[in-house]
């Protein structure tokens, strides 16, 4: 199978620049609602992957990794997400605090591309976030010693089974080890996927005094 065939044409919509609110972070939250919704429509669960995004991080001699984690909030602040503040990610975070995240919704032939800088949550944000989780993901975050090499299936298995034990009957806390992220974005561009490839992108870049400058980009 030749790659290079597997191609679509893009005809949903466009977008213009008087369609675009004037803070990014509402433009998203529109794009994202719309997204569930469409999803709502055709039945589907209103949030199935719609808060999947690419997370792209540094180490610290400028090798890149990327990975798909889950939005938890968008707030005035920016992204927020959680995780294992000693996984790989966790690690070149605190090498390089500088990230990229994208978000690709196929259905709406959408994309946006986010760059900024992540700095931790307070530890309080991570506790009430943690709290909220079901009990099994609780003790997953004890059990997982994430991007570890682990000798095999049964050992984890084994050692979520023992945490299961010992927490019975009581409340789970929050690992030391463990927390939210927000990105705060500096960059944030829309892409509406149109025929031809001359697709429409907007990109918004924050200024000095903390407003946005939005200008179109070619495709």
């Amino acid at each position: 199978m030749a790659i290079a065939d597997l191609r679509r044409e893009y005809k949903l919509a466009d977008l213009h620049r008087e369609d675009l609110a004037a803070d990014p972070l509402a433009q998203f939250r529109r794009w994202f609602d719309e997204v569930s919704e469409a999803r709502s429509r055709r039945g589907e669960p209103s949030l199935a992957e719609v808060n999947a995004m690419n997370l792209s991080t540094v180490d610290a001699q400028g090798k890149p990794s990327a990975r798909i984690v889950l939005l938890k909030a968008v707030d005035a602040r920016g992204f927020v997400f959680f995780t294992n503040y000693q996984s790989r990610k966790g690690v070149e975070l605190a090498a390089n605090p500088n990230a990229a995240l994208v978000f690709h919704w196929a259905d709406l032939e959408r994309q946006v591309c986010i760059a900024g800088v992540v700095e931790k949550t307070s530890r309080e944000e991570s506790v009430l976030y943690f709290k909220s989780r079901p009990r099994g993901s609780q003790l997953a975050a004890w059990t997982s010693l994430q991007s570890e090499i682990i000798s095999d299936r049964a050992a984890l298995d084994a050692r979520w089974k023992e945490l299961d034990a010992e927490y019975f009957g009581k409340e789970i806390p929050l690992p030391p080890f463990w927390g939210g992220y927000v990105l705060k974005p500096e960059r944030v561009e829309f892409w509406q996927g149109r025929p031809s490839r001359l697709h429409d992108r907007f990109c918004y870049t924050r200024q000095a005094d903390s407003s946005w400058r939005i200008e179109r980009l070619s495709p």
